[in-house]
């Protein structure tokens, strides 16, 4: 990795000492007592209404001049409070005013870094970092800090996750990226008018009103239920294009790095070897355009959408460098003509491929999905075969991955689903073996 123009992200005279945050981050803490205020008013606007109409003038200028002080002076005490610091082994995280909690993350025990830029703190120049540890759900997070600072602590944690010695990891700086994949925004905007959860909105905002005036002939209940629900479909189509603005993927040592967002910039890892499963989502409205989505599960991350939309073959060039050596199966198998006795119509829907490095499933007619796990990331395997599959002879295949996830083989011959339970084991014995590290930045 490249160290020019690397900006260590703590001094050496001050590695182990504590520090704070920026400091700006009392405003941002200081909205937390107008919160509570708040959320009583939404939560009971009735009595919330009452209680303001028997306030006078004087007494609601007397409660403004208490909260405003209250609340800047919480904000205040909060950051003050809050200190972080880097040891040889673990990050420390210590927070409260009244109770006290300290938070130890082990350095190699993190699996991503994250820098969350929202709008407001793009504006001030600052930026939130995430914190993804193994075996934990719950993000910690250091909010906030300076967007250089917060850059080169990021790149020094990774660095010292990679396992290089504390004296040397500031000096690694951030690992240099090339970009693997774009997502033009008239790409992005098509696609979401593309999709069945838009026009199911779409058409319940117009089947709604019609019912409505159909049984009241009163423009005020049309304008009542179908203004929220045409309101409802254009905020979620928006917010998604907002979120998903400029999606960007890069590759860099330590991870495949996500760029996206419009008015919030975050700034995403997929941590190398922690990927136990991809799926590739094709809409039935996209294949004439050639177009999928790519998701995946990362064990102790929430981190889902690798891909919003692309070309396929752009996005099975990703998927091979979040998955080394698997190759996306062409020809997958459909179950028997018997299966349709249990799944009508739908079993044509259904596939499955068995390769050295992978197992592929797909499910679903109009809006397919095929499921890519490596046998190195499968935990266990099982086989069900309810009352009427046994009939008909055929059973289900599912597979089990670190993430908590399951992927399942459905209505397989009864004989091949067997043999293929057996199989598995010895498959995912081997991909275990042979399995790269677990490590950012190991060769």
């Amino acid at each position: 990795m490249s160290d020019s123009g690397a900006q260590p992200g703590i001094p050496e005279g001050q590695r182990g000492a504590e520090q704070r945050l920026h400091p700006v981050t009392p405003l941002r803490r200081a909205w937390a007592p107008v919160a509570v205020v708040v959320g009583w008013a939404v939560h009971d606007p009735n009595q919330a209404q009452e209680q303001l109409a028997k306030l006078t003038a004087t007494a609601l200028l007397t409660g403004l001049a208490v909260l405003v002080p209250a609340a800047a002076l919480y904000g205040f005490l909060s950051w003050w409070f809050t200190h972080f610091s880097v040891t040889d082994t673990e990050l420390r995280i210590r927070t409260g005013l009244l109770f006290r909690r300290t938070a130890h993350i082990r350095l190699d025990r993190l699996q991503a870094v994250d820098v969350s830029q929202p709008l407001l703190a793009r504006l001030a120049g600052v930026a939130k970092l995430k914190l993804d540890v193994i075996g934990t759900h719950k993000k910690d997070e250091l909010a906030y800090l300076g967007q250089g600072e917060a850059r080169a602590l990021r790149a020094e944690l990774l660095a010292r996750a990679a396992g290089f010695a504390p004296e040397t990891a500031h000096e690694v700086g951030e690992a240099p990226v090339r970009r693997l994949l774009h997502v033009p925004p008239g790409d992005l905007a098509v696609s979401l008018l593309l999709i069945g959860a838009t026009w199911g909105s779409l058409l319940g905002a117009l089947v709604v009103p019609t019912l409505v005036w159909l049984g009241t002939h009163s423009v005020g209940a049309v304008l009542a239920a179908g203004v929220p629900l045409l309101g409802g479909a254009a905020t979620r189509s928006a917010g998604r294009f907002v979120r998903a603005y400029d999606w960007t993927v890069g590759e860099s040592p330590d991870g495949l790095r996500i760029d996206h967002g419009l008015l919030d910039r975050s700034h995403e890892t997929v941590p190398p070897g922690r990927v136990q499963s991809v799926r590739i989502v094709e809409p039935l409205l996209w294949r004439r355009r050639g177009w999928v989505r790519v998701e995946l599960d990362v064990a102790g991350s929430s981190n889902s959408v690798l891909v919003p939309v692309a070309p396929r073959a752009a996005a099975e060039s990703v998927i091979a460098r979040v998955l080394p050596g698997v190759t996306v199966p062409t020809s997958l198998s459909r179950p028997p003509r018997r299966a349709a006795r249990c799944l009508p119509v739908w079993w044509r829907g259904q596939g499955l491929a068995v390769t050295e490095t992978v197992f592929a499933a797909r499910r679903g007619l109009l809006r397919r999905t095929l499921s890519l796990v490596p046998h190195a990331k499968v935990q266990s395997a099982r086989l069900t075969q309810g009352p009427w599959q046994r009939l008909w002879r055929v059973a289900d295949v599912h597979l089990d991955t670190g993430a908590n996830k399951t992927v399942t083989a459905c209505l397989r011959d009864a004989e091949e689903a067997a043999a293929l339970l057996y199989a598995q084991a010895d498959r995912s014995r081997t991909g275990r073996r042979d399995a790269r590290p677990d490590r950012w930045m190991a060769s």
